[in-house]
């Protein structure tokens, strides 16, 4: 059994399994920073990038409280300047299928286009894969991911699945069975309510490209997953 946290200045008071959870994750931005924490460790100042909206204090606070509930470890090094990389337990990696089911009901029920001013970064939604992608057993291999920027930078991730379980890592997979790459309004377009993936570029391992799309992109919501 974990440790019991310290006690929450605002927690719900009730004997209450889902209540018991959301003393730990009911927070605001809690349950984003495990998603986006879900490639693996980042530092404080990648979280803030991939965070639009947080302040500084708002995400400093949420971290300590998250160490302190055992659902992340802090890893301090001796580097000038300090280095410090905050990571998942498996106290939080657990929470990514429910991370995914939270994101099918969004497709379901409260997905749109981008609305104005919302901040747009394709990862945001790609970090959900490990809880989206619903692969079968006998399927393994990695697909790269390519999302090419406005700014003319280019983002790669690598998702990986393997006996029904799926990862994802933000890097380059140079040995990558399947390939998908777009600019980012391509990935808008599939990603967003009518699912348009024609202007993706899609080479390699066919099926696990599909796989891998059903998973990610708001058509599965729409009921049309392969089977």
């Amino acid at each position: 059994m974990p440790a019991t946290p310290p006690p929450k200045r605002h927690p719900y008071h009730q004997w209450a399994p889902d209540a018991r959870a959301l003393d730990l994750v009911g927070d605001k931005w809690t349950l984003l920073i495990v998603r986006d924490l879900a490639p693996g460790p980042r530092r404080f100042v990648e979280l803030q990038r991939v965070l639009p909206g947080i302040s500084t204090e708002q995400l400093r606070s949420r971290l300590n409280r998250m160490v302190a509930d055992g659902l992340l470890t802090r890893q301090r090094y001796r580097e000038v300047p300090p280095r410090v990389d905050y990571e998942l337990t498996q106290r939080s990696r657990a929470l990514l299928p429910v991370l995914g089911a939270l994101a099918r009901w969004g497709y379901d029920w409260a997905w749109t286009a981008p609305r104005d001013g919302e901040a747009i970064d394709i990862g945001a939604i790609l970090r959900v894969a490990p809880g989206l992608v619903n692969a079968p057993h006998a399927l393994s291999g990695t697909a790269q991911l390519a999302v090419a920027r406005p700014d003319g930078s280019t983002r790669t991730y690598a998702i990986t699945v393997k006996r029904g379980a799926t990862t994802i890592a933000e890097q380059d997979a140079p040995d990558a069975g399947a390939r998908i790459a777009g600019s980012e309004a391509d990935w808008i377009d599939a990603l967003g309510p009518e699912a348009d993936r024609g202007a993706l570029s899609i080479t390699g391992d066919e099926r696990l490209a599909k796989v891998v799309l059903d998973g990610v992109c708001a058509s599965a919501a729409r009921g049309v997953r392969a089977a």
